[in-house]
């Protein structure tokens, strides 16, 4: 028992360390190439960690395997809403002059 609890621990210093340097990742991309590009201004570090943040509550999860998007919503389907889903698509596609 004493080693789950440590392993939890660990893992939970880990995941804190990891979003803490994510924040740090997000403020050197953010003032090294925003301001210059598009002319807005630079952030400090608490607000990287906020963008951060927003970033996992719009967009997903700060899984580390891999971007959270990547299971598809399809794969929850059964065989016959999966082909519909793929056919409405289909039709769009055509509607908008895209191909396979």
């Amino acid at each position: 028992m004493p080693g789950i609890i440590t392993k939890k621990i660990l893992y939970g210093l880990f995941f804190i360390a990891a979003i803490l340097l994510l924040a740090a990742g997000t403020l050197f991309l953010w003032n090294e190439f925003l301001p210059r590009l598009i002319h807005v201004p630079a952030i400090n570090y608490w607000q990287a960690l906020g963008l951060l943040i927003l970033s996992r509550i719009l967009f997903g999860s700060f899984r580390f395997g891999g971007f959270g998007w990547q299971r598809s919503k399809a794969s929850f389907l059964n065989e016959e809403d999966r082909a519909a889903f793929k056919e409405e698509w289909r039709k769009r596609c055509e509607q908008h002059g895209m191909k396979d």
